[in-house]
């Protein structure tokens, strides 16, 4: 992004190599920095990295004897529920010297309307390191239950590895998209193929079936769809 202005009522946002985009809001999301200033970490030896991160171990362990660090001043994404998740891990590893936190599988949502949630990896990503990929999508447009409740906009899309097809992202546009994430972390959380989340059932009529339809999708499968070829490939 180059710019954004107000033109006329309207926004309107300038982006490198593209048209111009003209809409009616611009969600500004440039996301946190840690308050980690004049706190007196110096006085108990530790130091911040060149983004105000306070370095830790796996463990959440900081160079100071004693003392952990967790959520938005450490590394990773600056989320409440990753602060909450490795709150719980940190105890866990100083009571019983487990825990576990998969950075790969922390959604994040934007609560707009619709709503906007991911996790792990998006298209651009994955062309940058050259991982080879299928592409599943599935509208809500197609959604019977999306249609109930008159909330069409938007889409479901899964990607998958070319070679193994495990789940490596899942990007929801639309109706109820934060809560319906979860299902796709939990199948990311163990290693699920796009054909594990396409054999599960869901209920009928619910948005959560438009999961198990992009999941479909990835091999041209999706049933409440025109037919179509297999998942793009990259």
């Amino acid at each position: 992004v180059r710019r954004a202005a107000v033109d006329g009522g309207r926004c309107v946002v300038e982006c490198e190599g593209a048209e111009p985009i003209t809409c009616d809001r611009v969600l500004l999301a440039v996301g946190r920095v840690p308050n980690t200033g004049d706190i007196g970490l110096d006085s108990v030896g530790i130091q911040t990295d060149g983004r105000g991160e306070i370095p830790v171990a796996d463990d959440f362990q900081t160079r100071a004897e004693n003392v952990f660090a967790i959520g938005d001043c450490v590394r990773g994404p600056k989320l409440a529920h990753k602060a909450s998740h490795e709150a719980i891990a940190c105890v866990e590893r100083i009571v019983t010297g487990h825990g576990h936190v998969n950075y790969d599988t922390i959604p994040g949502v934007v609560y707009t309307h619709p709503e906007i949630a991911g996790v792990g990896k998006t298209e651009e990503e994955l062309r940058a390191s050259g991982r080879e990929y299928r592409k599943g999508e599935f509208p809500f447009q197609a959604s019977g239950r999306a249609r109930t409740l008159g909330e069409t906009n938007g889409r479901v899309k899964i990607l998958a590895d070319l070679h193994t097809d495990r789940i490596l992202g899942v990007h929801i546009f639309g109706p109820r998209a934060g809560d319906l994430i979860a299902e796709a972390v939990a199948a990311m959380e163990f290693g699920a193929s796009a054909e594990d989340l396409a054999r599960i059932c869901h209920a009928h009529p619910t948005l959560a079936e438009s999961l198990g339809e992009a999941a479909l999708a990835v091999a041209g499968r999706a049933i409440h769809m025109a037919r179509q070829a297999a998942g793009s490939r990259r």
